[in-house]
């Protein structure tokens, strides 16, 4: 089984496909997106995806609009910030939005696969709670 199902969003192919190689090596399960509005189609398909490795710097729509509406729409995951081009600015306004984390590119392999490891953890956590708390109301409404 695959350490986590991420879902890997930015404009720069060769990157996407360089990344997708290296992370599949390390037992990651990747979804490529070129876009933030392709990261939404995806996320629209994918129903299993937990992390979402996710550029600032994209045409269109960037990166922090398209975690604004990760955020709306699907708020149990978690997306880590990856830039080349990061500012203190960009960095606040995507933990202001509910990153995990904000990440330079290029950044350690191993780092990026242990911070993917933490959210996805994170996000399952999250998921648990939440059926503990169905089934206590579910059981409750029983007695």
């Amino acid at each position: 089984m695959a350490i986590a199902n991420v879902l890997l969003v930015d404009d720069e192919a060769p990157f996407v496909e360089t990344m997708t190689k290296r992370l599949t090596k390390r037992d990651l399960s990747i979804i490529p997106a070129f876009s933030g509005e392709e990261a939404l189609e995806r996320l629209k398909e994918q129903k299993n995806i937990e992390v979402i490795i996710l550029d600032v710097k994209m045409p269109g729509m960037n990166g922090i609009e398209t975690l604004q509406e990760i955020r709306k729409r699907h708020p149990l995951i978690e997306v880590i910030m990856l830039t080349g081009h990061a500012t203190v600015e960009s960095a606040i306004e995507g933990m202001k939005w509910g990153a995990f984390d904000y990440l330079m590119k290029p950044c350690d392999i191993e780092h990026l696969i242990y911070k993917v490891s933490e959210a996805a953890s994170k996000k399952r956590r999250h998921e648990d709670k939440i059926v503990q708390a169905r089934m206590k109301e579910i059981t409750s409404r029983m007695i």
